[in-house]
């Protein structure tokens, strides 16, 4: 796994390789109005049942035909007030749906896209979307206006860094967010305005092969306080013989100055699991000299077979001071749950793949449009 900060990294990279993938990630926290949501952009889709069948039977010789990453392209928009779930919206499709370019930074997949102004350093984000399983359409219009970005890079150097293509683009580690977003009831004609005027975090991923045939589990997350910002992110390789990669970034926003931590000591403890939910630990701590880092994964924001989005509580032991009470949004995936047949038919309940019909899905959407309006 490399990382890297250099905006150019920021275009399509159009990879062709069977089980590549691409996304394009972003996240607003309103800590005063109690809002979160997630955005992603996605060319090969890695999550995605549909990609990895056609993945194994290209692989097994069942069939001829390599599966086009941009064949298994995505979007998806999750909107949560105060650590509840309002909208869970993944749809995929053919490279039809999809468009981006080699050269200039953005993507769209139908309706929805993101651009971006160099000169201003500033993402536009415009949503627009139905969400025919839960009677809902959201639209949205949102300014990403970057307020730092750092410079950084470090190659994986496991087996003397002759290791499959997979990079993590720390685009911007904090920006501020507004903006608008309205959600829709087609069938009242009924229209919630929710204004925005928050923090954001971006970045960028991408790999030349399926993420569960290298990684086997990792850990990420970010936050920010009055005192300090943060972002970590804790990688575990399939390969016993490659070393974790284990990396932590500090702001000060009392003297600006920006720490990047790459040789960290991490301790996992009070581990879970649930059927529908990988082992994972509850508990996570970084350790680098006078500094340590402790995140407990608090509320469960979404759940599935292979991953975990948390609402953390994170302490930070710094300078001989303990600064509690960080607020942040974590993240935990186990891809190599992305092999069991038996799982895909459940994570086929969450993703609506353009053209194909899923009783799964019709089935999931229907209990969570009827558990919603039990509990509005």
């Amino acid at each position: 796994m490399n990382i890297t900060t250099e905006v150019d990294q920021e275009v399509w990279h159009d990879l062709q390789e069977a089980g590549a993938y691409e996304w394009w990630y972003f996240d607003v926290e309103d800590k005063a109005s109690g809002f979160s949501f997630v955005l992603i952009w996605f060319s090969g889709f890695p999550f995605s049942p549909y990609y990895t069948n056609h993945y194994e039977r290209w692989k097994n010789r069942i069939t001829a035909e390599a599966p086009l990453p941009s064949n298994y392209s995505g979007f998806s928009f999750q909107l949560y007030e105060n650590d509840h779930e309002i909208v869970n919206f993944i749809k995929e499709g053919n490279n039809g749906l999809f468009e981006s370019s080699r050269s200039d930074i953005g993507v769209r997949f139908e309706k929805n896209c993101f651009t971006y102004d160099a000169l201003k350093d500033e993402y536009s984000l415009d949503i627009d979307f139905s969400f025919p399983a839960r009677q809902k359409a959201i639209k949205a219009s949102l300014l990403f206006s970057s307020c730092r970005r750092i410079v950084y890079e470090k190659k994986d150097g496991n087996n003397a860094g002759r290791v499959p293509l997979h990079q993590w683009l720390l685009s911007v580690p904090k920006s501020d967010v507004k903006g608008v977003i309205e959600i829709i009831e087609p069938l009242s004609g009924a229209v919630r305005t929710i204004p925005v005027n928050a923090i954001g975090y971006h970045d960028h991923n991408y790999g030349a092969l399926p993420m569960q045939e290298y990684l086997a589990r990792w850990y990420w997350g970010r936050a920010f306080s009055e005192r300090f910002d943060l972002v970590y992110y804790v990688t575990f390789f399939r390969n016993n013989e490659y070393k974790p990669l284990a990396l932590l970034l500090l702001h000060d926003n009392n003297s600006g100055k920006v720490t990047v931590l790459d040789k960290v000591h991490f301790r996992e403890s009070n581990f879970r699991r649930g059927f529908f939910s990988p082992v994972h630990s509850r508990d996570l701590e970084l350790q680098y000299e006078n500094i340590g880092l402790k995140i407990h994964h608090n509320k469960v924001l979404d759940a599935g077979p292979f991953y975990l989005r948390f609402a953390s509580d994170i302490s930070l032991h710094i300078g001989g001071k303990e600064l509690d009470g960080i607020k942040g949004i974590s993240e935990f995936l186990n891809p190599e749950r992305l092999q069991s047949r038996f799982m895909r038919l459940f994570t086929r309940s969450r993703i609506w793949r353009d053209g194909e019909s899923s009783l799964m899905y019709d089935i999931y959407n229907n209990i969570k449009r009827s558990l919603n309006w039990i509990n509005s």
